[in-house]
């Protein structure tokens, strides 16, 4: 199947939004690529591309016909691409994070109060997120209880959007925070409607 007008739609948006982020971005980065903070904001810039990316991955999951008609290719083809380069995105920030400080302490999660907890949510999102991608590997093992485990990839997108709002630099820029809350808004929007489909399809 031909990749239709609503797929080429959808792409267009992806590229706009990811030019988007970058024109918010830089900005607030400028002063710190003339200080030769390349690295830093790189590692800023593969968070919020990897957020982005695993939250396009969760919106399309209630839509499986609609993908599979708008892109012309198997619903799943389209779901993992997105995964995949979500997944390689927001491992290389705490990877990046951790290379820039030269410590594997960013990795650790940090229980030593609620707030600190919560400021830090990106690193037990690190754990939760492959856990979730475990889970999808053994579906047809574990057709059972997959589906549970892969549902943190919402937890995942919680811890993250959290640690952003407290500690996330560009997040101080208004537009970036309306976007990626919106981001995470519409992914919980979206997993509701799947859950209601769910409940519809069974009570027929």
């Amino acid at each position: 199947m031909p990749l239709r007008k609503t797929g080429v739609i959808v792409i267009l948006g992806i590229v706009l939004l990811t030019l988007g982020i970058g024109l918010l971005v830089l900005p607030h980065a400028s002063p710190e690529l003339l200080e030769g903070e390349v690295f830093h904001v790189f590692t800023r810039l593969l968070g919020l591309y990897g957020f982005m990316f695993l939250s396009v991955t969760t919106l399309t999951t209630p839509f499986l016909r609609e993908v599979t008609q708008a892109f012309g290719k198997p619903f799943l083809k389209i779901h993992h691409a997105f995964s995949i380069l979500g997944i390689v995105l927001i491992t290389s920030h705490p990877v990046s994070n951790a290379i820039d400080r030269l410590s594997l302490g960013v990795f650790l999660p940090n229980f030593s109060s609620w707030e600190v907890f919560w400021m830090l949510a990106g690193r037990p999102a690190f754990f939760l997120l492959y856990i979730a991608v475990a889970t999808s590997l053994l579906r047809v093992k574990a057709s059972r209880y997959w589906r549970l485990f892969h549902a943190f990839m919402y937890v995942v997108l919680f811890f993250g959007i959290v640690h952003a709002n407290l500690v996330g630099e560009d997040f101080e820029d208004l537009g970036i925070k309306l976007i990626f809350d919106t981001l995470f808004i519409a992914s919980l929007a979206g997993f509701a409607y799947k859950r209601y489909m769910h409940f519809q399809a069974k009570r027929k």
